[in-house]
């Protein structure tokens, strides 16, 4: 686990609230993707530079659109 990746306590009190619905491919693992979502948001770097721990860059930015286009609320930068 990274330094700032969702603890245990954390990732249960978020996995309710995100959406579970099957899309035709297996799923990469949500929590993967929320700590690459958030370690974006937090280092205000390009997608293409998500380091490999948290799974291909390209599916990380897909979900990140598709929630937040759902009406997901997801932080922002924090200045």
């Amino acid at each position: 686990m990274a330094r700032f990746d969702l603890t245990d306590f954390e990732w249960k009190l978020i996995q309710p609230l995100l959406p579970n619905k099957p899309r035709g491919v297996a799923r990469v693992d949500d929590r993967r993707v929320m700590n690459g979502i958030f370690w974006v948001l937090r280092t205000g770097s390009p997608w293409r530079d998500l380091p490999e721990r948290y799974g291909p860059y390209i599916t990380v930015y897909n979900r990140f659109n598709r929630w937040a286009k759902a009406g997901r609320s997801l932080p922002g930068p924090r200045c």
